[in-house]
């Protein structure tokens, strides 16, 4: 079968990487692609938004399949228009997808469906925001109600914060017309972590679970990020807690998703605080996460193709995911500045003198041919590089890690030295 994956990130390399391994795929096109990707099959270079012509190609290279890895896409409706061309694809529609690209929508069906989430109010207008602000106890967080690159989301310890955070998303516009609605929910407690199931609409698989580290720096300081490194399994996670998720959050909200008339099929992906008085939803997403799914997919003994196949043909209760029992490490590199105001073109060296128990899995970077044919990889954004290794402890696999991360050199490189070992 020929694949086509969309994306650009770590999260479609590992991807990639993963169906490489599997004897049901012929061919693997990559939109847009990185210089890993292009390692394991043919970059397409198409904006991740541009649905005509990802249909286009999907035609032309006669895909049998197509993946999508990023949100973006999906809450544009490219599974609506893939599936109006009679283009196979895995991913919910738009509709669907509204459990990540409308934090509202998501609140709605969480209540529908009974499931544990943070108390919450709904305002569009900043008026009446502040005085509800003005009126509550702090801590309190600040949502922008729809898809803000990550950064829609303010935890305000003082009134002053959270009138600023108002006027930031609702005044100033800062998130475009995701931040025109906001959501004022109560501060909740406890360790997070990142939730995984495959669902064909009706059938759930067997959860998997990462941890991941958003602030740029050591010991949790910094700005956040898109996510500075994970490890899998996180250190609290046991088949009780799993049950228990799987029980109590991810089924009732799939299952409400279809009596409402938006059958998920895909990858659901929640984000749980594990509080005093049990797991709850801080969010959720509608695909696969970055850095988490660099974490997971190497710990999949399962045929990940044959997953793909089950969702698209409706029958994954057939189909057996297992995963494996080791730890699995993963340290973001970036460029300097990032996440903020970062240089690009740096020349990335040292793959060579990695180990062969380590994975690369490459973000933003490109790939640069000289006129003399030679070849070599360059950066191309803030998170450049995914060093992986597992191991049969999170201590072994993180060590494993960061003996190797120094061979990797490029200017103005930096990393967390702490991930796998700070809680």
């Amino acid at each position: 079968m020929n694949v086509l994956i969309i994306g650009s990130g770590a999260r479609e390399h590992a991807i990639a990487w993963k169906l490489s391994s599997s004897p049901k795929v012929n061919k693997i096109f990559v939109a847009p692609g990185n210089a890993g990707t292009d390692s394991l099959g043919t970059n397409l270079y198409i904006s991740i938004d541009d649905l005509s012509a990802l249909a286009y190609a999907a035609e032309r290279y006669r895909i049998d399949l197509t993946i999508v890895g990023s949100e973006i896409p999906l809450a544009a409706g490219i599974v609506d228009f893939f599936e109006i061309n009679n283009l196979p694809i895995i991913g919910p529609t738009k509709e669907a997808a509204r459990i990540e690209t409308s934090k509202s929508f998501a609140k709605s069906i969480m209540e529908s469906a009974g499931v544990p989430t943070a108390k919450y109010e709904l305002f569009t207008d900043p008026n009446e925001a502040k005085k509800y602000v003005n009126s509550s106890k702090m801590p309190i967080v600040i949502k922008a109600d729809g898809l803000a690159a990550g950064k829609g989301v303010t935890i305000c310890q003082t009134k002053n914060d959270a009138l600023n955070a108002i006027n930031e998303a609702m005044v100033q516009e800062k998130f475009g017309d995701s931040g025109l609605s906001i959501l004022i929910e109560e501060m909740l407690y406890g360790n997070e972590i990142s939730v995984f199931s495959f669902t064909d609409g009706t059938y759930l698989s067997s959860l998997i679970a990462a941890s991941d580290y958003k602030r740029a720096f050591d010991n949790n300081l910094g700005p956040n990020t898109g996510g500075m490194g994970s490890f899998s399994p996180p250190r609290y996670w046991n088949n009780e807690l799993a049950d228990e998720i799987n029980l109590k959050i991810m089924k009732p909200v799939v299952r409400e998703l279809g009596q409402q008339g938006f059958p998920f099929r895909g990858i659901l992906y929640g984000g749980i605080i594990l509080t005093d008085s049990g797991p709850k939803v801080i969010e959720f997403n509608c695909r696969l996460g970055d850095p988490e799914t660099q974490v997971i997919i190497p710990r999949m003994k399962t045929d990940l193709m044959e997953v793909m196949i089950a969702i698209a043909n409706r029958t994954l209760r057939d189909c057996e995911i297992e995963w494996d029992d080791d730890s699995c490490v993963s340290v973001v590199i970036c460029s300097d500045g990032y996440p903020g105001e970062f240089n690009t073109g740096n020349v990335v060296s040292g793959f060579e003198k990695l180990s062969e128990d380590t994975i690369t899995f490459h973000a933003g970077t490109t790939t640069i041919t000289k006129p003399n044919g030679a070849k070599f990889v360059a950066t191309t954004g803030g998170r450049v590089l995914n060093l992986v290794a597992k191991g049969s402890s999170l201590a072994e696999a993180s060590s494993i890690v960061y003996e190797n991360i120094d061979s990797i050199k490029f200017d103005g490189s930096f990393y967390r030295t702490d991930i796998g070992i700070f809680n």
